[in-house]
């Protein structure tokens, strides 16, 4: 990808780009943004499936790293989550909090998610533009998370600030103190709740570190700060991504209206088209391997760009069309293999719920402004939108 990142033009529209790589080479190596050793960018929907599962692509970014010096100040917590590290230890803190994210656990938050989701869509104003990602995309899976996590009403805000900063692209001051804040936060949060427990799935797991002995203090610290940034970070930008495709596709718009239980079924493919996540954490070459047909050398960092691999055109046809009868079920949007999201679920249902709620309540919703002069977030791992001016 020889265009900048932060190019504006490249945030509006990705996928002319993912396009223009891939078809060069599914596998290719580009240069490091510090002009270090070559990164490996993986921009084809096989050649990323295959990655997302090699056992030999680790995550284990403390290895990588090791004797290395750096400049960066991240909070050991956040440099060193459950997407950090590989098997057997990542199969041992996973297993702590899958359960609490399967469809059946799920079901039960549903009517509290329709619950969140109606007091947001009351607030909104009538007959006046207003920001859709502000006003229910940030704050929905915000406050379903914090309250998974037990995190008070009052701290909510600072806890979304804080974890926004975390992928401030560029602003390399930005991301290390945003770390030390949040991980700082939740180390207090845990020694509250040590002293008067609680029922939430953070007073779980510390029962799990203090009484059950199955987690270090860092790991506890660490699992809090995944399980509070990913389990809003995704389900924001998929909010706000999947209304803005189906605004720019009124047709969709109109039959997802006229049939609120389709959005569902319509999950995947809005999934797809605009992925929430850019490209997937980073992995590193633990040997010599052959990936699409390129040589990748021991030791070189690859990357899997989920978004260009959800539209390529050797596994979805006419991927740059939204086609909502496509069966779109094998995205690469949550990940793929062991690391793929363990909340997918619970981002699903936010999702599903929030948008049929939008849909049925406010059925001429519509853009405030041309989509050219949307506002991207500035940020390479994620896609979402800085906001999202409507009319409802």
């Amino acid at each position: 990808m020889t265009e900048s990142a932060q190019d504006p033009r490249v945030l509006r529209d990705p996928y002319a780009t993912y396009t223009a790589t891939r078809s060069a080479w599914p596998v290719q190596s580009v240069p490091a943004g510090s002009g270090g050793r070559a990164n490996y960018l993986v921009t084809g929907y096989a050649e990323a499936r295959e990655a997302l599962s090699d056992s030999r692509l680790s995550k284990d970014t403390s290895a990588f790293f090791a004797g290395r010096e750096s400049r960066r100040r991240l909070h050991p917590a956040v440099a060193h989550t459950m997407l950090a590290v590989d098997p057997p230890r990542h199969t041992r803190l996973r297993q702590l909090v899958t359960k609490e994210f399967t469809t059946g656990a799920v079901r039960k938050l549903r009517p509290f998610i329709a619950r969140a989701t109606d007091g947001l869509l009351d607030q909104w104003p009538a007959g006046e533009p207003f920001d859709f990602v502000a006003r229910l995309a940030v704050p929905l899976p915000v406050i379903v998370i914090c309250e998974l996590l037990g995190v008070p009403q009052a701290d909510r805000s600072a806890v979304q600030r804080w974890s926004a900063e975390l992928f401030a692209a560029g602003e390399p001051c930005v991301i290390d103190a945003a770390s030390h804040a949040l991980a700082g936060y939740l180390e207090d949060l845990i020694a509250a709740k040590r002293l008067g427990p609680g029922s939430s799935l953070l007073d779980r797991l510390i029962s799990a570190r203090d009484t059950e002995d199955r987690l270090s203090e860092e790991e506890l610290v660490s699992l809090a700060v995944l399980l509070l940034v990913a389990g809003h970070e995704t389900t924001t930008n998929a909010l706000g991504n999947a209304l803005l495709a189906l605004l720019r596709h009124p047709d969709m718009l109109d039959r997802l209206r006229e049939n609120p239980d389709e959005v569902s079924a319509a999950l995947d493919e809005l999934l797809r088209f605009d992925s929430a996540v850019s490209m997937a954490t980073f992995r590193f070459a633990t040997q010599a391997i052959t990936l699409g047909g390129t040589e990748i050398p021991a030791g070189a960092p690859v990357l899997v760009a989920l978004g260009a691999a959800n539209r390529d055109p050797a596994r979805f046809r006419e991927p740059d069309a939204l086609d909502l009868d496509r069966d779109a079920a094998a995205h690469l949007a949550f990940g793929h293999g062991i690391h793929r999201c363990v909340g997918a679920p619970l981002a699903m249902a936010e999702v599903e719920i929030a948008l049929r709620a939008v849909l049925t309540r406010f059925p001429g919703i519509r853009l405030a402004l041309p989509p050219g002069r949307l506002e991207w977030r500035r940020t390479r791992l994620v896609r979402g939108l800085a906001s999202l001016p409507v009319l409802a």
